[in-house]
């Protein structure tokens, strides 16, 4: 097979380097990691089982090794790449080149022995960091806005330089929790706010992803056993910890990705919140933070084992209040098993 990839973490599953300019061509049973002099001594240490080529020009060499070695089709995904950068490539030689969406994360939909064992680690190291965050936030939290809170977030989680972040964290009190991907606000912290925090961790390239959604009391925590004074909020803070719960217990290898999705989002909608959860349950986490299987409504992809992915119902009604709860799971054995 042949094939080209310009995805940094595409390229890292491939031969365990990446950086920000360079070019990986699968020829055949040879491969070769194209990059500039800036990376010579990193690349030359680190690329395994490629052959690494130093030119300013990748697009130029790339061009010379598809002549040098006569071929004449080649696989690459369409999402890479810049127009300019495909343009310099496909120009400049006759290959036929062929787009294959997501080629990258169809090869790593399934994850290695090794790779659950590193997903494991990251999911626990993102576990107790949002520990030490509730002490933090405890500690002096409140009174302070989203924007502090985030910046807070962001150097617990990474351990202060130790670890680099998932995606940038979200930190929500009250009405803003109600956008799934709100942005910080000038809010400040208060006892009895409802306070949304949805972060991730890297270990050894790999991600973590979590979401816990709390009524801030006295010394509260980021666990999942929460009481709020509203009925309303507890009525559905239960529902989406239900659907949550559901769809980890009753999640099979051999069903679809939309039965996935179903298990949450039939227990949403039979209590009427049907119309406040916005997105699908859950998408799949490697390398990439978003990555296969996507776990949404309309999902044919079949679960299988050495799948990992989100499970994170929701409810958000805007101008009040939103909850999710999100957890990473592994298919282990037939069964969803939380990392």
């Amino acid at each position: 097979m042949n094939y080209m990839l310009k995805d940094e973490n595409a390229m890292y599953y491939e031969c365990g380097y990446s950086c920000d300019n360079a070019l990986y061509l699968r020829l055949g049973s040879e491969a070769f990691f194209i990059t500039d002099s800036r990376y010579t001594i990193d690349a030359s240490e680190n690329v395994k089982n490629a052959n690494v080529m130093i030119n300013g020009d990748l697009y130029a060499e790339a061009v010379n090794l598809l002549k040098k070695n006569k071929i004449k089709k080649i696989i690459f995904d369409p999402k890479e790449w810049t127009v300019a950068g495909f343009e310099k490539m496909s120009t400049k030689s006759k290959v036929s080149f062929q787009p294959e969406l997501d080629f990258s994360h169809k090869k790593r939909i399934i994850k290695s022995d090794e790779e659950l064992k590193i997903l494991s680690k990251a999911a626990k190291l993102g576990a107790k960091a949002f520990k030490a965050l509730a002490k933090e936030f405890n500690k002096q939290g409140l009174g302070e806005s989203e924007y502090k809170l985030t910046h807070r977030a962001k150097g617990i989680l990474g351990d202060f330089g130790k670890y680099a972040l998932s995606f940038e964290p979200i930190v929500a009190i009250n009405k803003n929790a109600a956008k799934p991907h709100a942005m910080p606000s000038k809010s400040k912290l208060s006892l009895g706010d409802l306070l949304l925090v949805d972060a991730g961790l890297k270990y050894k390239r790999y991600c973590s992803d979590r979401t816990r959604t709390v009524y801030v009391d006295d010394n509260f925590s980021f666990n999942t056993k929460v009481k709020y004074k509203s009925k309303k909020i507890q009525k559905a803070y239960d529902t989406v910890l239900k659907a949550h719960d559901n769809a980890i217990i009753k999640a099979k290898s051999g069903m679809k990705a939309k039965k996935v999705d179903a298990l949450t989002r039939d227990i949403i909608e039979r209590a009427g919140f049907g119309k406040y959860y916005v997105h699908s349950t859950g998408h799949g986490v490697g390398l990439d933070i978003h990555e296969m299987p996507y776990i949404s409504s309309k999902s044919e992809t079949i679960i299988e084992d050495g799948m990992v992915y989100t499970v994170e119902p929701g409810i958000y009604i805007p101008n009040e209040f939103g909850i999710r709860i999100e957890d990473m799971v592994a298919m282990v054995d037939g069964k969803a098993k939380v990392l």
